[in-house]
């Protein structure tokens, strides 16, 4: 799955928590900025780790890595 394939998924995953067309969400702006809450962020590491299949506990992710979309992507894509 290629980085951009990646950042697809997320941008529709969040666009239907945020209950928003999924071409409204910019890959590169702060989680925060986008209204995402605590629940929210939860919601999405759940969602990350059924759709790729990865355990992010002991993934070495950081807050780093949970900026953006785009930055989230190319973690997950390292990881792949």
């Amino acid at each position: 799955m290629t980085e951009y394939e990646i950042e697809d998924k997320l941008m529709q995953y969040i666009a239907s928590i945020k209950s928003t067309d999924k071409h409204s969400i910019a890959t590169d702006i702060p989680f925060h900025k986008l209204g995402i809450d605590s629940l929210g962020f939860v919601e999405i590491l759940v969602f990350i780790e059924k759709t790729f299949n990865l355990q992010l506990i002991d993934s070495g992710l950081d807050k780093k890595d949970f900026e953006t979309i785009r930055s989230l992507a190319s973690f997950i894509h390292k990881k792949l």
